[in-house]
């Protein structure tokens, strides 16, 4: 690992996990460094148990939603989690935006149910603010979500790692891992950086790590899921659009009170 409420099954989806053995890492590794305090980071933050008291464990990143108050992680780094806390921009032990309860989360059954590294992929509603009530995209902007994105291109990705209270960012060319997921060289990726957003060149965010062995084994070579159906699905899903059709995707969302 590298690093909501009851959840309602609403279809179930068989999924055939296509991974191919571990490879050797090539000669174009990214470089990784203290990612600058600009407004594209400050949508960027790192999720707390409770509040900023203990230890941040994962990453997640604000994407536009017409309520304003979603963020997209890795399904791992919600699993089991009763009262996460997401503070954006969070820089050297400070919350210069405040803070922001996890009141909803959305993940696959096939993850629920089956722990599958192909559906590693979470959104999550978030309360009003701790400073002035506002939600997380009026206070720090939003990233769109894009779908459909084949590997190859070039993106960044910037998270927290757990020994760390400042972000790191990295920008390296993708590569496809299977026909479902993607890979990317950029060191220096430990624990922590679960759920950090892969942006793209347009500012989308079309990845977070996780996927296979919940964001990889080497700390120098992250993964994604490929964003398809499913996470479109869940995407709609949490921001209230009509549910996917019986038998096309596998989703569970919380309704009401966080988990």
């Amino acid at each position: 690992m590298r690093h909501v409420s009851q959840l309602r099954a609403l279809s179930a989806v068989a999924v055939l996990l296509v991974i191919p053995g571990y490879g050797d890492r090539g000669a174009g590794a990214g470089t990784t460094v203290t990612a600058p305090a600009t407004a594209a980071n400050a949508r960027v933050g790192a999720l707390f148990e409770g509040g900023t008291d203990g230890d941040h464990f994962c990453t997640a990143s604000v994407v536009h939603s017409a309520d304003r108050d979603l963020i997209v992680t890795a399904a791992h780094c919600l699993d089991d989690r009763d009262d996460a806390v997401f503070v954006p921009g969070y820089r050297d032990g400070e919350a210069p935006y405040g803070t922001w309860p996890v009141k909803d989360t959305y993940m696959d059954d096939a993850w629920q149910e089956d722990g599958s590294e192909d559906d590693d992929v979470a959104f999550a509603v978030l309360g009003p603010g701790s400073l002035t009530g506002a939600m997380v995209e009026d206070a720090v902007g939003a990233a769109p979500l894009t779908t459909g994105v084949a590997a190859g291109g070039r993106v960044t990705l910037t998270g927290y790692p757990s020994d760390s209270d400042t972000p790191q960012t990295c920008t390296n060319a993708t590569t496809a891992y299977g026909d479902t997921q993607q890979r990317i060289e950029c060191p220096a990726y430990s624990g922590g950086t679960s759920g950090s957003p892969w942006e793209a060149a347009d500012g989308s965010v079309i990845g977070v790590i996780g996927g296979y062995e919940e964001g990889g084994d080497d700390p120098d070579v992250s993964y994604s899921i490929v964003f398809g159906h499913t996470t479109n699905a869940l995407y709609r899903l949490a921001t209230g659009q009509e549910c996917p059709e019986a038998g096309t995707a596998g989703a569970s969302g919380t309704a009401g009170a966080a988990h």
